[in-house]
């Protein structure tokens, strides 16, 4: 592993076989803050929701991360770690406009781009006979441009994207770190086994009552026993750790599902206040269908109980749709599955997959009546007006933000709510 000086010189060898980058926006969301916010600049600034109301931490900057604050922690407990940090809920389309600008910078230099979150991407950038020049000149060349837009990145470069992936983690903030062909297992072996993609808690504590701490340990383990304790993934953890991993980088605009969840500061325990929540997200989750240009037909309803045990289901149909009341129907349906009288919730969650004409599931109708030559029954196709009304209502949104326009439903519970949000790929391309 190397870790480049802050010239511009490649103080490496040439590079033979694959290169792969990830390029990973250094905490991203605050970032953008302190640009847009210059008094912020070298204070700590935390994106994410109220402490008071159960919020939690979407980015913190590298000021606050030194206070022990990091994504995911709850609002409370990082506002008693960093009591004098600035706080922001965060301006999710402005940080897509950043990222878009990021992505055009990543394609000028090659085809094979895959965005994996608002702030993350793979690169191919192999030596062939078209491109000769050195994998790590062309990181320097990106991160420059990075710089030139006002935030920062890290860029870790190796023969596979696991690799790639574990280097960008080693030299934070605005680092690069080189892997060198030949250099995979040196590289890999001290690392934690937690530190490799795939690996979660659970994982990690089967390995380690059999004395498996280590990216090296794995290596080394007997096949079979990884592929017993892991499952199907033990044969591609294995790979990974022994640097045979083939994944390819290859540019995916398939969106595969839609999504929002809202978390409350007070539990909703009256069902007209649950499906209030539920209409506000299927609006939301709608109007981004819309605006991909998508239909689904697999609904999905997920929700959180006061005591934090999760449940969730979903159902495929057999029409496709992007119309919120539509939608709304069969959630309220699916509600009956995972809610009765007495249940207090504090987070609810809808999603919506199923936009290839060739998905295989189910087929439930989406509502009792029987559908006409459309595929739509009578009772529900959306009259001109109202599909006027919510296209109006998204371009409204789109430029002036989710506030703009509110209904009545959102209104129910729009004081209710934490304020965080989380990184959803497909909500940012």
């Amino acid at each position: 592993m190397d870790k480049l000086p802050d010239n511009n010189d490649v103080p490496f060898g040439p590079w033979k076989g694959r290169a792969i980058l990830l390029v990973d926006l250094d905490a991203f969301f605050a970032s953008v803050e302190q640009l847009d916010h210059p008094a912020w600049r070298g204070k700590p600034v935390i994106v994410g929701g109220d402490p008071d109301r159960r919020g939690v931490v979407s980015t913190a900057s590298y000021e606050a991360r030194k206070y022990g604050v990091h994504s995911a922690m709850p609002s409370s407990t990082a506002q008693r770690l960093c009591p004098d940090a600035i706080w922001t809920e965060g301006h999710f389309a402005r940080y897509r406009e950043m990222s878009n600008k990021v992505m055009a910078i990543l394609h000028d230099e090659t085809p094979f781009v895959q965005q994996v979150s608002i702030d993350e991407a793979f690169m191919d950038v192999s030596p062939n006979e078209v491109n000769s020049e050195h994998p790590v000149a062309i990181a320097q060349r990106i991160q420059s441009r990075v710089d030139a837009l006002g935030v920062t990145c890290s860029i870790g470069i190796g023969t596979t994207k696991s690799i790639a992936k574990l280097a960008s983690d080693m030299d934070k903030p605005h680092g690069i770190t080189v892997v060198m062909p030949g250099g995979e297992q040196s590289f890999m072996a001290p690392l934690p086994v937690r530190s490799l993609s795939g690996i979660g808690p659970s994982s990690e504590k089967k390995l380690r009552q059999f004395g498996i701490e280590t990216l090296g340990d794995l290596a080394a383990a007997d096949d079979q026993m990884i592929e017993h304790l892991l499952g199907k993934n033990g044969k591609v953890m294995l790979d990974r750790t022994r640097g045979l991993e083939d994944a390819k980088v290859e540019e995916d605009n398939e969106v595969k599902s839609v999504s929002n969840e809202i978390s409350f500061a007070n539990d909703l325990c009256e069902r007209e206040d649950i499906e209030a929540a539920i209409a506000t997200m299927a609006a939301k989750v709608c109007r981004r269908l819309r605006r991909k240009g998508l239909q689904g037909r697999t609904v999905a309803l997920k929700l959180r109980y006061s005591n934090f045990s999760v449940r969730s289901v979903q159902k495929t149909f057999a029409v496709r749709s992007d119309d919120d009341a539509q939608i709304m129907q069969a959630l309220s349906g699916m509600l009956d599955e995972l809610w009765h009288d007495g249940v207090a919730v504090r987070l609810v969650g809808v999603a919506i997959t199923g936009f290839d004409e060739d998905d295989a599931g189910e087929q439930l109708e989406l509502f009792d009546e029987e559908p006409d030559e459309s595929g739509i029954t009578s009772r529900y196709v959306s009259d001109a007006r109202i599909r006027r009304l919510a296209e109006a209502t998204d371009k409204v949104r789109e430029r002036f933000g989710e506030k703009a326009v509110s209904f009545g439903r959102e209104l129910r519970t729009g004081d209710n709510t934490t304020g965080s949000s989380s990184k959803n790929p497909a909500d940012y391309k």
